[in-house]
């Protein structure tokens, strides 16, 4: 017996505007992403690989097709059921790290559960400790953004995709903004994840070295895949 994928979409298709002025952007996506998976999601610029990205996030809605995880079906689940699926099950890592300036990188780490909960806890801070001592920023864990490298900066937002421990983690082009060393380094430390945690990661590049790392390649191109 198969298993279930923990993600699956079929017929996804997304249009932004009307009329003469409408934009097909996704034309017809069918994808299966399973428990535990490294995959990255090649494609030129404007290939669609940021807005399927956002469709799987739930951050955006298809025009027609279905999308499923964990067996839930997020095409007809209200907004507030997509927030809350979102914050319990979906972790994100961004090209901009997204770093609030004024708190540390603890307190960083710990938003996504602080803000579900409505308040810290000490679990929390022990989790994000864990955290940051996982991505080997220990000793960085009361710095403000400011005070941390580039890749320091990335390597605090990946700890922070996985606070709420998600089984997926959409990384749109995390190391769009870092030196070959850094991204060298964030995508060893975010393969090591997936082997140690089964953690799934889909992570948008264009940038074939970066895809190296990856075990499974997804193309886009014109909105579909190839």
């Amino acid at each position: 017996m198969t298993a279930e994928p923990l993600v699956r979409v079929r017929g996804l298709r997304k249009v932004f505007g009307e009329g003469d002025a409408a934009a097909v952007v996704l034309r017809g996506v069918d994808l299966d992403l399973s428990r535990g998976e490294m995959a990255t999601l090649l494609g030129p610029s404007g290939s669609g690989k940021s807005t399927l990205l956002t469709i799987l996030g739930t951050l955006l809605r298809p025009s027609e097709g279905l999308h499923h995880m964990l067996g839930q079906d997020l095409s007809t689940a209200s907004d507030a059921e997509r927030t809350r699926f979102r914050n319990k099950h979906i972790g994100f890592v961004f090209q901009f790290h997204h770093l609030l300036p004024d708190l540390t990188a603890l307190e960083n780490v710990m938003m996504p559960a602080a803000t579900s909960r409505g308040k810290e806890t000490a679990s929390m801070r022990s989790r994000a400790a864990e955290l940051l001592d996982a991505v080997g920023l220990s000793d960085r864990r009361d710095y403000r953004p400011a005070a941390l490298s580039g890749g320091q900066r990335q390597r605090v937002a990946v700890a922070r995709s996985l606070m709420n421990e998600p089984p997926l983690v959409l990384a749109d082009e995390p190391t769009g903004n870092l030196d070959r060393h850094s991204a060298d380094q964030v995508m060893a430390l975010l393969d090591q994840i997936n082997r140690d945690t089964g953690t799934c990661f889909l992570i948008s590049t264009h940038d074939e070295h970066i895809a190296k790392h990856c075990r499974r390649h997804i193309e886009l191109l014109d909105g579909a895949l190839v």
